[in-house]
C-alpha cells in the first residue's frame, strides 16, 4: 500500500491533528515501498512453509468445537477501509452475539484449543492471506472493529494511513490486555476509556518514527516476546 496524496485521503482523516504524521510518512515513500514489497515476499513464503502446520491446527480446531475453523470479523485498515479479518476461531462459534468484542484472560467463550493457539498467538496465522492481499501488514496499529474506531480521537485517525498490522510496539507493550481487562466490570468501557488511549499513544510514536528497518525490529522483538510470555 502506498501512501496516497493529501487531497486523496478521506474527508473524515483531513484534519489539522493528522497532518503532522502525513508529512512524516511522505518523506519516507521509499521505506514504504520496501515494507510493501517484503510484506509481499515474505508473506508468500511464510505460507508455503506453515501450510501443513496451518492444515493441522485447521483439523484440531474442527475436531474441538462446532463451528468453522477460520473467524472472520470486520475489521477497518487504511483510509477507513473495511475488510474481514482472517484468524482461527478460538472461541464458540457464536461468542459475538453473547459478549463483548473484546476478550478477557477468562472469557468462558475460550474454547480448549483457542486458549493454547492463543498463548502463542497462532491463531493469528492466517492473518498472512490478509498481508499477501494488502488488507494489513507484518507491522503495523492492530485492526479494530467498525465501533471502536468510531470512537477515535482526532489524532488517532493517524494511524489509519497505514495498512493494519499483525504486531506493533503496542502490542509488546500490551502483550497482556486481556489480564488487564479480566477484572472490569464494563469490559467495552475500560478498554475504550483506558486500553485504547495507552496502545495508540504507542501507535502514534510508531508513525513518528517509522522507517523499513524499525519494523524489522518490531517483528523480532515481537517473537521474543511471544516466547517469553509466561
Amino acid at each position: 500500500m502506498m501512501l496516497k496524496r493529501w487531497e486523496e485521503l478521506p474527508d473524515f482523516m483531513r484534519l489539522p491533528e493528522v497532518r503532522p504524521y502525513y508529512e512524516v510518512l511522505s518523506k519516507k515513500r521509499m521505506s514504504l515501498f520496501f515494507k510493501r514489497v517484503f510484506d509481499l515476499v515474505v508473506g508468500l513464503i511464510l505460507l508455503v512453509i506453515l501450510a501443513i502446520p496451518m492444515m493441522i491446527i485447521a483439523l484440531a480446531i474442527k475436531l474441538d468445537s462446532e463451528g468453522p475453523v477460520f473467524y472472520r470479523q470486520e475489521r477497518v485498515t487504511a483510509y477507513g477501509r473495511h475488510f474481514r479479518i482472517h484468524k482461527f476461531r478460538t472461541m464458540v462459534s457464536n461468542a459475538d452475539k453473547i459478549g463483548s468484542a473484546v476478550t478477557v484472560g477468562a472469557d468462558s467463550r475460550i474454547t480448549r484449543i483457542g486458549s493454547k493457539l492463543r498463548k502463542v498467538r497462532l491463531d493469528e496465522l492466517p492473518q498472512l492471506f490478509d498481508v499477501i492481499s494488502g488488507d494489513m501488514s507484518f507491522v503495523g496499529t492492530r485492526p479494530e472493529v467498525p465501533k471502536y474506531v468510531e470512537q477515535y480521537a482526532p489524532k488517532m485517525l493517524a494511524t489509519l494511513l497505514l495498512s493494519a498490522g499483525i504486531t506493533s510496539e503496542a502490542s509488546i507493550r500490551y502483550k497482556d490486555e486481556d489480564r488487564l481487562l479480566n477484572a472490569a466490570d464494563d469490559v467495552d468501557k475500560v478498554y475504550v476509556e483506558q486500553i485504547l488511549p495507552g496502545k495508540m499513544k504507542w501507535n502514534l510514536e510508531s508513525i513518528e518514527r517509522f522507517s523499513f528497518w524499525r519494523d524489522i525490529a518490531t517483528m523480532f522483538r515481537t517473537v521474543f516476546s511471544v516466547l517469553n510470555r509466561e
